[in-house]
C-alpha cells in the first residue's frame, strides 16, 4: 500500500494546480543533462521491493557490553585526554574488538556497518603509535569519497589535538598545488581518495615507500565505484611489510580475494548487526509525472515528522534543480553532487549536520560513506539504479538504535 500523506489535503492540494505564486515551474526534463553522471542501470526493481516494515524496533536489541574501557588500552596520556574530552568511556563493538589487535601489529579485517565507530577503531591505535615514532608519511588512509575522507581527517585532528601530529587531505575538487605543498612539508598521515592519490603518484609528487600502516576504509564501496585498479596500484607502491587495516560492510567473493592479496595473516573482527532494511520502515509514494512528484514531495516536507530529510536524485543536474526548486518553494535545502567543489560540498554537509537546513538533496556517489546522525527520513525522489544502491541509500536513516523511514517515488498505477 502506498504511503498516505496525511498533510496533503490539509496544507496543499494533492495535485498541482499550476505554478505556485512567484515560483517558476520546475521542468527537470528540459535543458542539458551535461551535469548528470553516467548511470549504471540495473534490472527493473519491482515497487514491492520498496515496501517493508521495520522488524527490529528501538530497544529490542540488547546493547553491546564491551570487555574494555578506553582506559584499558593504555593509550599515551595526551591521546587519552582527547578521548576523555569527547566523553568516550566505553568502546563500540568494532573498537572493543579491533583496537588491541591493531596495537599488537596484526593486519586486521573489520566487518562493520557504517556508523559503528570504525573510524576511531583505526585512528586511535594509529595516533598512539605515531606519538612515539613520529615517522613522516608513514600512514596512508584511503576512502571512497571526499566527504568520508574529510570526516576521517576531522576525527584525526580531534583525537590528535595538541599532540603535534599532522595530516594532509588529498581529494579531488580542491587545489592540487596546495596539496603538493602540504605533502612537501611532511605530514605524518595522508588521507585521500583513490583518484586524486593516483594523480599525485603519477606526477611524482606522492611517494608511498615510507608507509608503515595502510588503511582501506569502506573497501566494498571503493570496489563498487570502480577503484579496484587504482587501489591495486597504490598498494603496490607501499612496502610489503606494512600493517594493513581493511574495513568493509560486506564480505563478497571480490572482497575476500582482495584481503588475500593485500593482507598478511589477518585477524578478522566481524561486528555486523542486522541488515539496514530491518531497522527502516519502507514504503512507496505514487505520483504521475514530475509535477505531481514535486507537489507531493513538498506536501511531505510540510509534515513536522520530516525533521531531517535526505532526498536522493539520479543526476548532478537534477539534484541541483530539485534543491533550487525546494528553496524557491520555501523549503530551505542544500545539495551535494560531483559538480560542486569540495569546499561547497563540505559547507552544504555541515549546514545539514548542524540542522541549519533540514533537507539535503544528493546523488548516490556524493552521499556514500557519509555518517550523518539523526536522519529521520530518506526519500528516493528518483529510483536507484540497483537494489544494492537502494539499500545503501536507506542506510542513512535508522541508526543508533532508532527506526528510520524511507519513501520511494513510483509511477502511479
Amino acid at each position: 500500500m502506498a504511503y498516505q500523506n496525511s498533510t496533503s489535503n490539509r496544507n496543499r492540494s494533492a495535485r498541482p494546480s499550476g505554478n505556485r505564486p512567484g515560483v517558476r515551474s520546475f521542468r527537470p526534463g528540459k535543458g542539458p543533462r551535461t551535469g548528470g553522471s553516467k548511470q549504471r542501470r540495473g534490472a527493473y526493481i519491482h515497487p514491492s521491493k520498496f515496501i517493508n516494515k521495520a522488524t527490529i524496533l528501538p530497544g529490542e536489541e540488547a546493547p553491546y557490553e564491551p570487555t574494555h574501557l578506553f582506559t584499558d588500552f593504555n593509550f599515551v596520556p595526551a591521546l587519552q585526554k582527547n578521548i576523555d574530552h569527547k566523553g568516550y568511556v566505553k568502546p563500540s563493538a568494532i573498537q572493543d574488538q579491533s583496537i588491541a589487535l591493531t596495537m599488537q601489529g596484526h593486519d586486521v579485517i573489520g566487518l562493520a556497518n557504517t556508523g559503528t565507530g570504525k573510524t576511531a577503531a583505526f585512528l586511535l591505535p594509529i595516533i598512539d603509535a605515531l606519538y612515539a615514532n613520529r615517522d613522516l608519511n608513514s600512514v596512508l588512509i584511503v576512502a571512497p569519497t571526499r566527504e568520508l575522507a574529510q570526516q576521517i581527517d576531522e576525527q584525526f585532528r580531534d583525537f590528535s589535538y595538541n599532540m603535534k601530529l599532522y595530516s594532509t587531505l588529498i581529494v579531488g575538487g580542491t587545489n592540487m598545488d596546495r596539496q603538493i605543498r602540504q605533502l612537501q612539508r611532511g605530514p605524518h598521515v595522508i588521507i585521500g581518495t583513490p583518484g586524486r592519490l593516483m594523480d599525485l603518484v603519477k606526477r611524482g609528487n606522492l611517494k608511498l615507500d615510507a608507509v608503515k600502516t595502510l588503511v582501506l576504509d569502506e573497501a566494498d564501496r571503493m570496489l563498487d565505484m570502480g577503484f579496484i585498479n587504482d587501489i591495486r596500484t597504490l598498494v603496490s607502491k607501499t612496502p610489503s611489510d606494512r600493517q594493513t587495516l581493511f574495513f568493509s560492510a560486506t564480505i563478497t567473493p571480490s572482497i575476500a580475494e582482495l584481503t588475500k592479496e593485500f593482507l598478511n595473516n589477518p585477524q578478522t573482527v566481524s561486528v555486523r548487526t542486522a541488515d539496514t532494511s530491518d531497522r527502516v520502515d519502507q514504503d512507496i509514494v505514487e505520483a504521475s509525472g514530475k509535477e505531481e512528484k514535486l507537489e507531493t514531495l513538498l506536501n511531505l516536507l510540510s509534515n513536522e515528522e520530516f525533521e531531517k530529510v535526505l532526498v536522493f536524485g539520479e543526476t548532478k543536474f537534477g539534484v541541483q534543480r530539485l534543491s533550487d526548486h525546494l528553496d524557491k518553494s520555501g523549503v530551505a535545502s542544500v545539495a551535494i553532487h560531483g559538480n560542486k567543489s569540495q569546499s561547497q560540498r563540505q559547507r552544504a554537509l555541515n549546514a545539514f549536520k548542524d540542522n541549519k537546513v533540514r533537507v539535503m538533496v544528493a546523488t548516490d556517489v556524493a552521499a556514500r560513506g557519509l555518517d550523518i546522525p539523526n536522519v529521520s527520513h530518506v526519500i528516493n525522489f528518483d529510483q536507484p539504479a540497483t537494489y544494492e544502491d537502494y539499500v545503501h541509500r536507506i542506510g542513512r536513516t535508522g541508526r543508533g538504535g532508532a527506526t528510520g523511514k524511507a519513501l520511494t517515488f513510483v509511477d502511479k498505477r
